[in-house]
């Protein structure tokens, strides 16, 4: 496919750069002082053709980060983006890059970096859903997929590269004739975690040899040291778009705790599902191993639960996630993995089975649910020995949390059938492990 196969329309409504009284220091807007009036894509400077793939994906009006991000972007300034979870960050992006590829289609036009594999396929999802009618081509690039097929795919040249850090680079030293000197936008999205996870010396390579001259749009939920380091070596002179305030919480999201004994948790976790049956559940647990029995513990009672955790290959963590989007499956079992960034629109309610050991972490599980504008509930268990972390988290968010309703006798009465799926769970566990005989055969 040719460059100038993405239709080439010249969006008329670009604006000229404004005048700036300070370059050397990061301007700021944020969505109190300064309201914006401006309610459509359209008036934001977004083309038409584009403005059309936004009401085909029923995306009426723009999201505060979009109405802060998308005219700044627009102007050709660099970015860095701060808003919570599910607020349209993805579209904030994404919309100006396809604007400037409609106006000079190149192939390996932009950069996408995510922390997950989960939020690269998500991201090429909307990129590709918003580029149908032009012609836009996306490769993701992650781990847990063939190397060879991912070369050949790149060899084809997509106008745009969705990846996380450590694959990407596999690509830059290994793949013969693969190279982004001629990149123009670089996108690192849920920039915190990218750096939490150890990914600093992938970007440093990363961004050693892409041009410098180029568009740069940094987008995190929060502004921790490392993301201010990041920014001063890869933005220049950006433009802060912030529209939510450091370890917030949305207002509509109804906050809950139950202190209950550790040996009764999974009683304590049917009885709530029961009572709350209908609605969608996000459950996150703090192991893999924690996350599959618990799904296996649960759809022995009947409940239609699966897991979703870092040991599953690439194609399970994908259907598992299309099947609870799909509403097939009505819980989703997760480790962190799953906390951040994807697009999950449906989750009524999330389940702190085991307390996070990071208290910023709580922030990211519980934006799972009540998200643009929506309400949703968040309940997390607390045994006897989650005080001191409960405590934390409720100092991190500047409020007490109140109790949710439990009656105590009605949950008794499930210990004996939870004990027996629980033998049951660990009976299935043991049986797809082998024998010890066969595990040490199939190391061998």
């Amino acid at each position: 496919m040719a460059d100038d196969a993405v239709k080439s329309v010249n969006p008329n409504t670009e604006e000229t750069p404004q005048d700036s009284s300070s370059t050397d220091v990061i301007q700021q807007l944020d969505g109190g002082e300064n309201e914006v009036t401006v309610k459509t894509f359209k008036e934001l400077g977004v083309t038409e053709v584009l403005c059309q793939a936004c009401d085909l994906l029923g995306w009426k009006t723009p999201t505060k980060i979009q109405l802060e991000a998308i005219p700044v972007a627009l102007q050709g300034k660099d970015i860095i983006g701060l808003a919570e979870t599910g607020s349209g960050k993805t579209g904030a992006f994404a919309l100006p890059i396809l604007q400037s590829l409609l106006a000079s289609p190149q192939r390996l036009h932009s950069l996408v970096l995510t922390p997950t594999r989960e939020l690269a396929f998500q991201i090429a999802e909307q990129f590709e859903a918003l580029g149908s009618s032009i012609g836009v081509k996306c490769a993701v690039i992650v781990g847990g997929i063939d190397m060879m097929s991912q070369s050949m795919v790149l060899a084809k040249k997509p106008h745009i590269i969705i990846a996380t850090p450590g694959r990407l680079i596999d690509h830059m030293e290994n793949t013969k004739g693969f190279s982004l000197r001629g990149l123009k936008f670089l996108v690192m999205d849920e920039a915190d975690r990218i750096l939490n996870m150890d990914f600093e010396t992938e970007v440093d390579k990363i961004l050693k040899v892409i041009p410098r001259e180029r568009h740069t749009y940094l987008f995190s939920a929060t502004m921790t040291k490392k993301v201010q380091k990041l920014q001063r070596a890869a933005l220049k002179d950006p433009v802060k778009c912030a529209v939510s305030t450091k370890y917030s919480t949305v207002d509509k999201l109804q906050q809950y705790y139950i202190f209950i004994p550790s040996k009764y948790k999974d009683c304590y976790l049917v009885s709530i599902l029961n009572e709350l049956a209908g609605n969608s559940f996000m459950i996150f647990c703090g192991t893999c191993n924690n996350a599959q029995r618990v799904a296996l513990l649960l759809r022995n009672l009947g409940i239609t639960a699966i897991p979703l955790h870092g040991q599953m290959s690439q194609d399970k963590r994908l259907g598992a996630l299309n099947k609870f989007k799909s509403k097939s499956r009505s819980v989703l079992l997760a480790t962190d993995v799953a906390s951040r960034g994807l697009d999950i629109p449906h989750v009524d309610c999330v389940i702190n089975y085991d307390i996070p050991t990071h208290s910023k972490d709580y922030i990211h599980r519980v934006g799972r649910t009540a998200r643009a504008g929506r309400s949703g509930k968040s309940i997390t268990f607390v045994t006897q020995y989650d005080v001191e972390l409960f405590q934390r988290i409720e100092t991190l968010i500047g409020k007490k949390l109140p109790a949710f309703p439990t009656q105590e006798e009605e949950v008794m009465m499930l210990v004996e059938r939870v004990s027996e799926a629980q033998r049951f769970a660990r009976m299935v566990k043991m049986s797809k492990r082998g024998s010890p005989r066969e595990r040490v055969a199939a190391k061998r």
